[in-house]
């Protein structure tokens, strides 16, 4: 499903998931549109704009995240915006998308985003405050050899390495 106040931008968006070989592409132009057809259409994928009128894309992610049925709740969703910053990227993360993909958008950029979500599914998370995909990638593409970010992990590494330490003695006795 593509949700875009732009025409063109619909268009732009139809004709490439077409040349990827999607068969059935549902457009609609705002928020509260998607929400009325996401459910009947069957929408496997959503692919919202940020700003659109009457309801934006950070609010109908949110509706999404939250509706009652997990056909719905459940969509991988990316989020277009011509905005960047990592303010929007954070929002929109914590908001519930996958993906984000800032405009302009190229079709290889779009296919890679799609890719990543059909080969690399995060497992959702519900908390007090969130529900959504896990905002942590686990698989990152970095080195092994890199240092952790976080001190739980750096303790995580730190256990594991010690485990294998004492199994490789036990092992050899």
């Amino acid at each position: 499903m593509i949700v875009d106040d732009n025409r063109h931008m619909r268009a732009l968006l139809f004709s490439i998931l077409h040349a990827f070989g999607f068969k059935t592409v549902q457009e609609v132009s705002d928020g509260e549109s998607a929400l009325r057809e996401i459910e009947p259409f069957g929408a496997e994928i959503v692919i919202t704009d940020w700003h659109m009128e009457p309801m934006d894309g950070i609010k109908l992610v949110r509706n999404i995240r939250s509706s009652g049925v997990d056909a719905v709740k459940y969509v991988p969703i990316i989020m277009l915006t011509g905005h960047s910053e990592a303010e929007r990227v954070r929002e929109a993360r914590d908001a519930g998308v996958h993906e984000f993909l800032a405009k302009p958008i190229s079709a290889s950029a779009l296919y890679t985003r799609i890719v990543r979500i059909i080969e690399s599914p995060r497992p959702f998370i519900k908390t007090e405050h969130y529900f959504g995909p896990d905002r942590r990638r686990q698989d990152t593409g970095r080195p092994d050899d890199l240092p952790e970010r976080r001190e739980k992990d750096r303790i995580d590494a730190a256990d594991e390495a010690s485990a294998d330490s004492v199994a490789d003695a036990v092992s050899a006795a």
